[in-house]
């Protein structure tokens, strides 16, 4: 299943893109999981996904815990926390 993977914020800068398709093999079921998965492609991928408790995510643009399934998803958003001011 491909996913389009949509970066924000310092995510984006250390990949060094906005977006990617991806297509996580299935064994990946989770969101927490997918982020270690991608954590692998790259050194950017590792420096911005080495710490999952500096990120936050969304599927299809809902807001979602790191631990939500990602079975059906088409978007899924990694950023950091946001913050008001």
């Amino acid at each position: 299943m491909a996913i389009e993977m949509l970066y924000f914020a310092w995510v984006r800068e250390a990949i060094g893109t906005g977006h990617e398709m991806v297509e996580p093999p299935t064994d990946v079921a989770t969101i927490a999981d997918l982020i270690d998965w991608l954590g692998a492609r790259s050194s950017g991928h590792a420096e911005a996904l080495a710490d999952k408790a500096r990120l936050r995510a969304a599927i299809d643009q809902q807001f979602v815990p790191l631990e939500t399934a990602i079975a059906g998803a088409r978007e899924i958003a990694l950023f950091p926390p946001v913050t008001g001011g």
